[in-house]
């Protein structure tokens, strides 16, 4: 999908740090090193990706590839480097680049918790869309609380492709997806969580979110950036 004019919003500054990753199914868990990126303060929405203005749903029923296409073509409207080499259903990402893409499942996570341990970063009719009170439909984002980062609706109205691999020896090319819907149960709805599907399926609770990575900032930059981050009043788009 070409990406059209539409409201936005300035990205958060996500700091550095270390998450650790858990899979149920294998009962595994990792811990990754998070380099400093950004990331949108909300899903990407209707009004920005089909055009239809004042339309501030979640974009959904979006592939993985459509994803990241979007992310490319952006990166050149805005005259960035595109992130991603893609030649059919193949894509590689260079990290070398400074434009769009998608965020990898542990930036998420790590995004997700801003500093927090548990399974969610409040209480969860207060933060997410969920099927005990979204009415079985999306919402407009930014209605609910942010995190302590700035940013919304990580959990719930719809999941979020991230870039990885979900378990290539077992499910192939399936692709991550994490933060619940508005159709899924509250234990969903957590930060822990993932989900996979084929990276070019389209779903009706799945839709995405920008991230871009950032070069070269000191210790006492990124102390600026964080408090700026932390103070911001609105940042919704």
């Amino acid at each position: 999908m070409e990406p059209r004019t539409g409201p936005s919003a300035a990205p958060i500054a996500v700091p550095p740090g270390r998450v650790t990753l858990s899979d149920r199914r294998t009962q595994r868990s990792w811990s990754v090193e998070v380099a400093p990126f950004e990331l949108a303060p909300c899903p990407v929405t209707r009004e920005q990706y089909e055009g239809l203005t004042g339309d501030r749903r979640p974009a959904h029923s979006v592939s993985w590839l459509d994803a990241v296409r979007y992310c490319n073509e952006l990166s050149r409207r805005e005259g960035l480097a595109p992130a991603y080499r893609v030649d059919g259903e193949d894509v590689a990402w260079d990290r070398a680049a400074d434009g769009h893409r998608l965020p990898t499942e542990a930036e998420w996570e790590h995004a997700c918790r801003a500093g927090t341990d548990g399974p969610r970063y409040g209480p969860l009719d207060e933060i997410a869309w969920h099927r005990g009170n979204s009415g079985e439909r999306p919402h407009p984002v930014g209605e609910l609380r942010p995190n302590a980062l700035g940013l919304y609706d990580l959990l719930g109205n719809v999941w979020e492709w991230c870039w990885d691999l979900y378990d290539p020896e077992v499910y192939g090319s399936y692709r991550v997806l994490r933060g619940g819907g508005w159709f899924d149960e509250h234990w969903s709805c957590r930060a822990s969580v993932r989900r996979r599907s084929h990276p070019t399926l389209r779903i009706d609770d799945v839709g995405f979110r920008l991230a871009r990575s950032i070069r070269a900032f000191r210790d006492g930059e990124w102390r600026d950036v964080l408090r700026y981050s932390l103070l911001r009043t609105d940042p919704r788009p």
